[in-house]
């Protein structure tokens, strides 16, 4: 079974934010797949169903985004998992607005709900898949800046990332990562 996790922060106010991108990836993916992610467990709201023949558990995380750490700790106790089943969902402020980037392993490049998963599972090997929300305009705090929705051409771009990270998902666990990382190469819209 793989885990994909969409990291973000639970609530109405930060639906829709920058922040938020894993879980908008997660509903995108859910929603391609037909899979209900509605089911309260693990400190999650998450679904289950296979997409390829491959199990998968689709979660976003019921804790803020610096405790995201907490939901894999008990995902992975209850399901025996490891790292090698974990693919984590998360915004960057280092790629530009829609790009979209597949790392094997790392630290947690300033991102506090990868840097949680680190410490609680003690390991960097789990998959990411990193969604462009690009840099805040000048002197704009970033803290501030990744609570704000996308907007105008920004929401338009990035609805179409989240569809192309939702395919990019389903290459990699029909074909692997190398042919996801390779479909990404070919589509991706900026350098």
């Amino acid at each position: 079974m793989k885990f994909i996790i969409g990291l973000g922060n639970p609530g109405n106010h930060y639906q829709g934010s920058r922040h938020n991108v894993g879980f908008q990836v997660v509903d995108r993916l859910a929603k391609m797949q037909r899979i209900s992610v509605c089911s309260k467990g693990y400190k999650t709201l998450y679904g289950t169903g296979s997409i390829h023949s491959e199990q998968v558990l689709l979660a976003k995380p019921l804790t803020f985004m610096n405790l995201s750490g907490e939901a894999v700790k008990r995902i992975f106790r209850v399901f025996d998992a490891g790292l090698e089943d974990l693919i984590v969902i998360h915004d960057d402020l280092d790629l530009s607005l829609g790009r979209l980037r597949i790392k094997r392993r790392g630290g947690d490049g300033g991102h506090q709900g990868v840097r949680s998963i680190i410490e609680v599972t003690g390991g960097n090997t789990f998959l990411r898949l990193k969604v462009g929300i690009g840099r805040p305009p000048k002197g704009m705090d970033p803290a501030e800046y990744v609570l704000l929705p996308f907007e105008g051409d920004d929401e338009r771009e990035m609805d179409s990332a989240l569809s192309r990270a939702a395919e990019a998902l389903v290459v990699m666990l029909s074909g692997g990562v190398e042919a996801a990382m390779n479909r990404l190469q070919r589509r991706s819209p900026r350098a």
